[in-house]
């Protein structure tokens, strides 16, 4: 295990990937402290994140869910208070 400063990652960061390919893992420091790792990938891990799927609109309509009418109103002062904190 290598360990590089963050002011000479810019510069040899092609290199230090290129080792990390190689197995190679590095230790990137700012000011002495250890802030990041370079490693190579898991084997089997997928090369990106794995997308979320896409939500579908309208998926529970017609299911018996539904939003009153006031969904939008003010709240009484006393639900309020009691969302700032303020006495219960």
């Amino acid at each position: 295990m290598d360990s590089v400063n963050l002011a000479d990652v810019a510069s040899n960061l092609t290199r230090l990937i290129e080792r990390a390919e190689a197995g190679e893992e590095i230790i990137i420091y700012r000011a002495g402290r250890p802030v990041a790792r370079l490693m190579p990938p898991v084997a089997g891990a997928a090369a990106s994140p794995t997308p979320k799927p896409k939500r579908q609109l309208g998926v529970l309509a017609g299911q018996g869910y539904w939003i009153g009418d006031d969904f939008d109103d003010p709240l009484p002062e006393e639900m309020e208070r009691a969302f700032r904190g303020e006495g219960t």
